[in-house]
């Protein structure tokens, strides 16, 4: 078996996405047989305030479900505010093989998540210095996606960027896509075809799984009224000013009412909008902690995935997508591309809205509301779908089959192994 080395800022005990993708995959690795070594910094997000638990160390180990956890300082910011952030993980990037490398031992393969881009610092550094081929995952094509959001504007940045973003690329033994869009983005931009793998995120079915409405309910203390659930992060690129308002389109309708649970960028507006605006129909809830989800969709009547009218959300496919189906819940999509492929054409499990506008937001909640059994047919096809394409187990027992070949492929399941031909492989 081999030794896996994972590189992220983001790892549990947060709650965001990218710390569950990782660790999703991690500990199924190790529960496969491998030595799973997390190199990662400690916990911060999305506040930028470390647990107390975890302060005052430049280092400290653990082991969360078989996997051994490396976390070493670095810089942490609140999600908000784009320089701090861009410093933040700036300054992860380039300490954590600093701090960390004497720590994780000799990996046969290290694979760093993007974004953060600057995670590619941290993978060239390690993959050169311990001798081993590295794995590059895109969840998201940065700088692009930065640019048109507009939170990059500097054209010296970008460039630079994009130099990094390129040859870290170039360097990788394997780009990981998450998305076909973007495993075509980065064919058509010049990488080979056997270069680019294609896996996409997924969800854990035996964790996510339908449940009672009236029982989680219950323990949430909610009511009876119609519930659509926003959980996710509240950022520039969801557009959740607009769920604000087609909440105000239909404040007439005290049978319904929308819940956004979660922290980011954007939710300080958020909250002063809604006061503002005198938006009675919208609840703010913090964040729940991950194992708490199911608990939380199965008291939802509808979930939604809503992101801005912009091109690069095209090849997106959020992981609370498949954590809605995988909990049977029938979901509104504002997302154009692959996401509307996959979920609306392909599993018919949600029905699809134009991104950030709001009176087909509210015309789809309203459709939803007085039709129950149209609701109820979505979320059985969306938990048969993701059980036969997303389920993590199905999703990890391939990455385990494509690790092993790349292994085999540069000759060496160990560094010591490693001819001087295989290391010139493995420019950074």
């Amino acid at each position: 078996m081999s030794h896996i080395l994972f590189i992220s800022p983001y790892y549990p005990p947060e709650k965001a996405a990218a710390a569950v993708c990782v660790s999703e995959n991690a500990k199924r690795l190790a529960m496969r047989g491998h030595q799973v070594t997390v190199l990662t910094t400690f916990p911060n997000y999305p506040t930028g305030v470390i647990p107390p638990e975890y302060r005052g160390r430049l280092i400290q180990q653990e082991m969360r479900d078989g996997v051994r956890v490396v976390r070493v300082w670095s810089y942490t910011s609140a999600n908000k505010g784009f320089l701090r952030r861009i410093l933040a993980h700036l300054s992860f990037g380039c300490l954590a093989p600093v701090l960390g490398g004497a720590k994780i031992g000799h990996p046969d393969v290290i694979i760093a998540q993007s974004p953060p881009l600057f995670d590619a610092i941290a993978v060239r550094l390690l993959a050169r210095r311990k001798r081993c081929p590295f794995i590059f995952m895109v969840s998201d094509l940065w700088p692009e996606s930065a640019v048109q959001l507009g939170a990059l504007r500097n054209r010296l940045c970008i460039w630079l960027a994009e130099c990094l973003e390129w040859s870290t690329y170039q360097r990788a033994a394997l780009v990981w896509a998450v998305t076909d869009g973007m495993r075509e983005t980065l064919l058509r931009r010049g990488l080979a075809p056997e270069q680019v793998l294609l896996l996409t995120n997924g969800v854990d079915t035996q964790k996510f799984r339908p449940l009672s409405k009236e029982q989680a309910r219950v323990a949430l203390g909610w009511d009876e009224r119609f519930v659509v659930l926003y959980a996710g992060t509240h950022g520039l690129s969801h557009g959740l000013t607009t769920v604000l308002a087609a909440a105000e389109q239909i404040q007439h309708r005290d049978d319904i009412r929308i819940v956004l649970v979660g922290d980011g960028a954007e939710k300080a507006h958020l909250l002063e909008l809604a006061g503002k605006r005198k938006i009675k129909n919208v609840a703010f809830l913090n964040p729940f902690p991950h194992d708490q989800v199911p608990q939380l969709l199965a008291a939802a009547d509808v979930c939604l995935a809503h992101v801005r009218d912009l091109p690069i959300f095209k090849g997106m496919l959020p992981i609370k997508m498949y954590e809605a189906m995988a909990c049977a819940r029938p979901i509104i999509l504002a997302l154009n591309g692959e996401a509307r492929r996959v979920a609306v054409q392909e599993a018919g499990a949600a029905l699809y809205v134009e991104p950030e506008n709001a009176s087909a937001l509210a015309s789809a909640i309203l459709t939803l509301r007085e039709n129950p059994a149209q609701a109820e047919c979505l979320g059985l096809r969306g938990r048969a779908y993701v059980d036969t394409h997303f389920s993590y187990d199905v999703l990890v027992e391939a990455l385990d089959a494509h690790i092993a070949s790349l292994l085999n492929a540069h000759g060496a399941s160990r560094p010591e192994a490693l001819t001087s031909a295989n290391v010139k492989s493995y420019h950074v």
